[in-house]
C-alpha cells in the first residue's frame, strides 16, 4: 500500500488545522482529519462553472467571480468556456492555499492561474462581494461544504440572508448565482427563492462515472 504523504499545513482563522497530503498521485486537502476535497473527485466542481457559465461563452467582457479556489478545477472549467475577454476574479480567504496551487512541484491549479483573465484576491468573498455592486454576470461560491455544513463559522454569513443580498447587489442585470453543496439544502432554497430569486437545483455526480452525488444551485432575479 502507498503512504500518504503530509505536504503542508496551515490554520484557518477559526484555528483548524488545514492539511495538503498526496496519496498515489492524487491530491487532498483535509480539516482537523477530515477530507475536503481531493484531485480524483473533481465532477461536481467543474459543473459549477458548466453550469454557471453555460451561457456566458459569447458574452463580451463577461466578468465571473469564483469564491474558493480549492484546487482551481472550478476555475480552470470557467476558463474553459468564456471569451478571450472575459474576467475571472477568485476571492481565497486562505494565503497558504494559493501558495499550494501555485507550487511548481505540485500538478495543481498554476497554469489556470496564470491565465491573463484571472485575478487571485486573497480575502473573504462576503469583502469582494460588498465591494464589488453591479459587478458579476456570475457568481460561483464553493467556500464550504453548504448551507448548512460548515467548516469555518463565518462562511454561514454567506448563506443567510444578508449574505444573499449582498450576492444578488453583486450581480449584473440578468446575472446569475450558482452554490456547490453536498446535498440539496432544501431550507437554503426556500431562503433564495424567499429573495425573490428563481432557483432549480441540479443532482450531479462528485464523480464523472461514479460514486455519490452533489448539488450545484442556480439562482437568477425572477424577471417581473
Amino acid at each position: 500500500m502507498k503512504p500518504t504523504e503530509t505536504l503542508a499545513h496551515a490554520t484557518t482563522p477559526d484555528g483548524a488545522r488545514l492539511t495538503l497530503h498526496r496519496h498515489d498521485g492524487a491530491y487532498m486537502i483535509r480539516l482537523d482529519g477530515v477530507e475536503l476535497m481531493s484531485t480524483r473527485r473533481v465532477h461536481s466542481e467543474q459543473q459549477l462553472a458548466v453550469l454557471a457559465c453555460a451561457s456566458l461563452g459569447a458574452t463580451a467582457g463577461a466578468t465571473v467571480l469564483v469564491g474558493g479556489l480549492g484546487f482551481g478545477f472550478t476555475v480552470r472549467a470557467a476558463l474553459a468556456l468564456l471569451a478571450p475577454d472575459a474576467r475571472v476574479v477568485v476571492a481565497e480567504l486562505l494565503r497558504e492555499v494559493v501558495e499550494w496551487n501555485l507550487n511548481p512541484d505540485w500538478p495543481l491549479a498554476a497554469d489556470a492561474l496564470a491565465d491573463s483573465r484571472v485575478s487571485i484576491v486573497r480575502d473573504d468573498v462576503a469583502n469582494v462581494l460588498r465591494a464589488s455592486p453591479d459587478t458579476f454576470d456570475a457568481i460561483l461560491l464553493d467556500v464550504d461544504n453548504g448551507a448548512e455544513s460548515f467548516t469555518t463559522k463565518g462562511n454561514r454569513t454567506l448563506y443567510g440572508h444578508r449574505g444573499i443580498r449582498l450576492a444578488v447587489s453583486a450581480l449584473r442585470a440578468g446575472g446569475v448565482l450558482a452554490y456547490w453543496s453536498v446535498d440539496a439544502e432544501p431550507a437554503f432554497v426556500k431562503s433564495l427563492q424567499a429573495a425573490g430569486l428563481v432557483v432549480a437545483v441540479h443532482r450531479v455526480r462528485s464523480h464523472a462515472t461514479s460514486g455519490g452525488f452533489n448539488a450545484v444551485l442556480l439562482a437568477s432575479v425572477r424577471q417581473h
